[in-house]
């Protein structure tokens, strides 16, 4: 009987020389205490060593998923023909015996003993030290949990996590400097502070200018602006500071120096990061950027434990607090959270942005389990994801209806023939709207159109019946008259019968059209001073009518309207 035992180094084939210790399960271990005794149960009949690594680590991987690997299956073929075979996994033992042929046992006797040559295992092999066998056994350890975890060296997150949270340490930390470089300086040359807005180009112009008097001799060209350049260079003769000691400006100098330190480091940081986002998650890459991928890393812990999330949970991530808050008190829970920071999301207009961020964060999942568990490095997931987010944000927008995509449930439409549909693209182009002026509203419009109003009364015939206010005015005009004439006579009245009022209707129609007349000559003489005001604005020399003449030309057209006709007064006289 035949004993196989799996080493770091190779397959070992043993020789069980007392095949009886096999039903005293509970004694073999005495056997094994010394290495002597090991060698009067047990004896090594041949030994497979692996070439390399990788032999090893295949090996490995073919006893752990219980399968035969090619070097084991020639070794059997060559060294157990028509022997039997204790082996440790029952699985691997049919498959040998299928399809070499050898029969194989397995039982507690066999565990047993395989745990006591184990034991004893340098001193039953020659050339085999203790210190070679644990150094074999550490790396092909590490090797199989890489393999068996799908672990690449190259896809290390946690360099990502410490990298994002430096970065955000960092920019806290340069604000703060900053802002104490302007506080400082800002004692001497206070005007700087408003000329140069960078924080990084005003250490570095402190730096090179120390002194304000040393301003107009220096070249900012390499730091600054021609404009901001001349800015500064006006703002030193005119400045309100306060000089300084060298022993001060020599502190601020240094100070300077660690504030664009820190500045030139954050920019090899940003770099660093970006390069293993690029190398570890491309496609989350691709669809949210390098900054707002390594967040949400960070927060996750892991690359492994992100693409564990649902797609829910990675639009709100960063976003918990408000969301318990808002499950405590009812109310509207958050749309989203670090995705927010997206541009995707800053693309797309506010009432559209929970949506856009649905979507995204549906397109993120998937690229995260592929970068997380896929083997390929490519990045045409987030490709092909970022374009249809773009799709959707377009279709919100109205800009072109969206197409159906390839996996789209139910058969194709067939769409009708549109007249307006031209093209490829799928948006309606719908007729230009020709221009209403009338819709147009300008200033003084309305005086306009009463003025017109008022010329088309006046270039109406006389022969059109006289509004209401016109007849009341003749009315009065005559009753005016009659007392003025015969103030003397006073008779009763009489009532009028239906004759003398038609007669007097007859009188008083001259009387109207004297009425109209001299309202028309009112409105003719508003237009020649009108005219007149005009001609006085565009030439000064002219000179305003003398009020005297006014007050003629009022007095002559009250005469005129109010002298009564003669047809009138000798009527009046026949019914006297």
């Amino acid at each position: 009987m035949l004993v196989l035992v799996e080493t770091p180094a190779g397959f070992a084939l043993f020789k069980l020389l007392d095949e009886a210790k096999l039903n005293q399960v509970d004694d073999i271990w005495k056997e094994f205490e010394t290495p002597a005794a090991a060698r009067q149960i047990v004896k090594l009949k041949s030994f497979h060593k692996f070439e390399n690594t990788a032999e090893a680590l295949g090996a490995a991987t073919a006893i752990v998923e219980s399968k035969l690997s090619k070097g084991l299956k020639k070794f059997l073929k060559a060294e157990c023909q028509g022997q039997i075979l204790a082996i440790a996994d029952s699985k691997l033992g049919r498959i040998i015996t299928e399809k070499l042929e050898i029969s194989c046992i397995h039982s507690n006797g066999v565990m047993e003993l395989l745990r006591g040559v184990r034991s004893q295992l340098a001193d039953l092999v020659e050339g085999l030290s203790n210190q070679d066998l644990a150094s074999m056994s550490l790396g092909l350890s590490h090797s199989l949990c890489r393999y068996t975890l799908k672990f690449s060296p190259d896809k290390v997150d946690t360099m990502i996590v410490q990298a994002i949270g430096l970065l955000d340490d960092l920019d806290k930390e340069l604000n703060t400097y900053a802002m104490r470089v302007r506080e400082w300086y800002g004692w001497h040359f206070p005007e700087l502070a408003k000329i140069v807005t960078d924080n990084i180009q005003y250490a570095k112009s402190v730096k090179l200018m120390k002194k304000r008097v040393n301003a107009p001799d220096l070249d900012f060209s390499e730091i600054l602006e021609e404009e901001i350049e001349v800015q500064l260079k006006e703002a030193v003769p005119i400045s309100m500071g306060t000089d300084i000691t060298e022993e001060d400006m020599d502190t601020i100098q240094e100070f300077c120096d660690q504030v664009i330190s820190l500045a030139e480091y954050r920019t090899q940081l940003y770099d660093y990061l970006r390069s293993r986002m690029k190398a570890i998650a491309p496609n989350l890459t691709v669809l949210v950027g390098e900054l707002v991928g390594a967040r949400l890393i960070a927060h996750a812990g892991s690359l492994i434990n992100l693409s564990k999330q649902p797609s829910s949970t990675v639009q709100i991530l960063g976003a918990e607090k408000a969301l318990f808050r808002a499950l405590k008190t009812k109310q509207n829970t958050p749309k989203y959270g670090l995705i927010y920071h997206a541009s995707l999301v800053g693309q797309a207009p506010a009432k559209f942005k929970g949506k856009i961020a649905r979507v995204l964060a549906a397109k993120t999942a998937l690229s995260i389990r592929y970068d997380a568990l896929g083997e390929g490095q490519d990045a045409n997931i987030g490709i092909e994801n970022r374009a249809k987010v773009e799709a959707r944000l377009r279709q919100l927008e109205g800009r072109a209806l969206g197409k159906a995509s390839g996996a789209a449930k139910g058969k194709a439409k067939i769409e009708a023939y549109d007249k307006d549909r031209k093209g490829a693209t799928p948006g309606l182009l719908t007729a230009a709207k020709a221009y209403e002026t009338q819709a147009d509203i300008t200033l003084g419009g309305g005086k306009r159109e009463k003025r017109k109003k008022k010329d088309q009364e006046e270039e109406a015939p006389a022969t059109e019946e006289p509004p209401k206010k016109k007849k009341k005015r003749t009315q009065t005009a005559e009753q005016d008259a009659g007392a003025s004439a015969e103030p003397e006579t006073l008779t009763p009245k009489k009532k009028k019968s239906k004759k003398d009022k038609s007669e007097e209707a007859g009188a008083s129609t001259p009387l109207v059209e004297e009425v109209e007349a001299p309202a028309k000559e009112k409105k003719s003489s508003k237009k020649e001073k009108k005219s007149k005001g005009k001609a006085q604005e565009e030439d000064p020399a002219l000179e305003e009518e003398p009020e005297k003449k006014k007050k003629k030309k009022k007095k002559m057209m009250i005469e005129e309207v109010e002298a009564p006709a003669p047809d009138s007064r000798k009527k009046k006289q026949r019914k006297e």
